[in-house]
């Protein structure tokens, strides 16, 4: 039997220097908050942005976006960079298969560089429970229209010959799914790509801007008219939040809750090497996922620290237990030199989907819960809350991800696809 991704992907790293674009404080106005607008965004990372760019293509232009630091310094810059749509259930498939295509042209769209390298993933199957669900996932993507493949040992090793697929470690590879149209991106160049367009469209983006509150109004409080920040109060006939593992904390000043609990996640990089790893690999059993990035330095995530908090740095110990794994599944990683590590903090929810749609405020509208899903549906979640605050109801893509699904009991239990870090 053949499989069409059972060899390599071809796609190596960019060499650096290839492509990089202009720098960055030249690609968008730094704008001065105006007094009122018809479409306040809080959150200046990938979605935020996203959102302001799409609201343009609909025609929707007097819309600030608040950012309490630097333009996408929080998740978006603090991510693993990887794209893939091979979800479970219907409801995840649909939006994160939607923001693969827009992927496959955003390049064009936005006339800016993003580097978005289309070298598939592999994600390996360890037990015989793993291979069940993955070949369960595998026939589940396919019914949706979704490029997958399941892999033996032997194949997993023509698409990624550095891994280990010898019988003698502690979690064998028994197998693995395969989808070849996933791939990676350059974060910051999307941020500035989205922020690009946004602002040459008159979309003001705003930074060192933090919200410290909100200003409601009429019949019995349920409309916010404003928000109130750091830089000056700003009316607003429609509010969209886009604060990642932050929104709980402006949720507590709208008195809405959620089921949100934020966790900080660590990553970290090699040094720089030469082209040696072709394409992406998550293990779920041994807790890591690795990829090489345009540069060299080999790119590493695991799973989220335990405690719950806001501090954009790590525990020691996640750290010590991801290089074993790596080292386990990649003997030729041996020798290579932690470079650096950092943390984002990620917003999670108990069926690790997102929350999307509408608030108990008829013009406030909730983008988070992505826990480490969110750079992958940058695109897909930006154009669809953008049609969302656009004409004031749920996007059909992101209708079933909405809050009330905790009181309905109608969850998108994405534990699985949903890979390591959850």
């Amino acid at each position: 039997m053949t499989h069409a991704g059972t060899t390599a992907p071809t796609t190596a790293p960019t060499p650096p220097g290839a492509d990089l674009p202009e720098h960055p404080e030249s690609l968008w106005r730094s704008a001065e908050p105006k007094k009122s607008y018809d479409v306040v965004i809080v959150g200046g990372g990938g979605h935020g942005l996203a959102t302001a760019h799409y609201l343009a293509k609909l025609g929707i232009t007097n819309v600030a976006v608040l950012e309490k630091g630097w333009l996408a310094g929080g998740n978006m810059a603090r991510n693993t960079t990887l794209i893939r749509s091979n979800y479970l259930w219907d409801e995840s498939a649909g939006i994160y298969e939607h923001a693969l295509k827009l992927w496959e042209g955003l390049e064009e769209d936005l006339g800016y560089p993003i580097l978005f390298s289309q070298r598939g993933v592999l994600n390996l199957a360890h037990t015989e429970q793993d291979v069940r669900d993955s070949v369960r996932r595998v026939e589940a993507n396919k019914l949706n229209g979704i490029d997958a493949e399941w892999l033996d040992p032997d194949e997993v090793a023509k698409v990624c010959p550095i891994v280990n697929v010898s019988g003698d470690i502690r979690y064998p590879v028994q197998g693995a799914t395969f989808q070849a149209r996933a791939g990676i991106a350059k974060h910051d160049y999307v941020a500035w790509g989205f922020a690009r367009r946004a602002s040459d469209a008159g979309i003001d983006i705003i930074e060192n801007c933090e919200v410290t509150g909100f200003v409601t109004g009429g019949p019995g409080g349920d409309r916010v008219t404003g928000v109130r920040t750091t830089r000056g109060d700003i009316a607003a006939g429609t509010v969209a939040l886009c604060a990642a593992g932050h929104t709980s904390v402006l949720l507590d000043m709208l008195g809405v809750p959620a089921p949100l609990q934020s966790h900080p996640l660590q990553a970290l990089v090699s040094e720089l090497l030469e082209p040696v790893h072709p394409t992406i690999v998550m293990s779920n059993a041994v807790h890591v996922y690795v990829s090489q990035a345009h540069k060299g330095e080999l790119v590493m995530g695991a799973g989220v620290d335990t405690y719950n908090g806001y501090g954009q740095r790590g525990a020691f110990h996640i750290i010590e237990r991801q290089m074993a794994a790596a080292v386990e599944l990649f003997p030729v990683f041996a020798r290579a030199h932690l470079l650096r590590s950092w943390a984002g903090v990620v917003d999670v929810t108990p069926d690790a989907s997102p929350i999307v749609g509408a608030t108990p405020y008829e013009n406030v509208f909730l983008n988070c819960g992505w826990g480490t899903g969110g750079f992958k549906a940058t695109p897909g979640l930006g154009a669809a809350f953008a049609d969302t605050v656009a004409h004031g109801r749920p996007h059909p893509l992101i209708a079933p991800f909405g809050l009330d699904r905790f009181v309905t009991g109608a969850l998108v239990d994405e534990h699985g696809a949903a890979a390591v870090a959850h």
